[in-house]
């Protein structure tokens, strides 16, 4: 597996929070912070692809894909371990068919913490593409608080996701001037 870690600056923390004022989405809520989560991941991905977090607008995404409209980021607040999966909520992958979904874990310390902290490493794992989560089992995987989640997931564990290089290469050669 081809991890890259990027940790979490206290900017990158501050935007993200007072950015989830404003974009939280009404759905199930599977942990104390969904929204701050995916923000950061974001943020995590553009400081891979930019080399700079503040190219992207956390603002600009509510209810399109993340970057590019091809690129949807998923992220898990979880300590990380190599057993985890890319989970995509059923309704969902049948919604929005991004051409790539990315997969980024929050290595928080335990999972019953009820906060993530600066320097907290967000570790890229790969991607799938939505043909192959359309074709990946579905599991009630619960929620954080305990209990069924409500609602069913496509997963693939993280391990057998792809290179997450080659999206490196589809973004610059479609979307850079490099």
């Amino acid at each position: 597996m081809n991890l890259i870690k990027i940790p979490i600056s206290k900017g990158m923390l501050d935007y993200a929070s007072e950015a989830s004022k404003v974009t939280a989405v009404r759905r199930t809520i599977a942990s104390p912070f969904d929204t701050l989560a995916g923000l950061l991941g974001e943020l995590v991905f553009a400081e891979y692809i930019y080399n700079d977090f503040t190219q992207h607008n956390l603002y600009n995404t509510k209810g399109k894909a993340d970057f590019f409209n091809e690129i949807e980021i998923k992220t898990s607040a979880f300590p990380f371990r190599e057993n985890l999966n890319l989970l995509v909520r059923s309704d969902y992958a049948k919604k929005r068919k991004p051409l790539y979904y990315i997969q980024i874990i929050l290595d928080i310390p335990s999972r019953n913490s009820k906060k993530i902290d600066s320097d907290t490493n967000g570790i890229i794992c790969g991607y799938a593409t939505s043909k192959d989560i359309d074709s990946a089992p579905l599991r009630d995987f619960g929620s954080k608080f305990g209990g069924y989640g409500g609602y069913e997931c496509h997963f693939i564990p993280i391990n057998r996701l792809k290179p997450i290089r080659e999206v490196k290469k589809f973004i610059d050669k479609n979307f850079t001037n490099s």
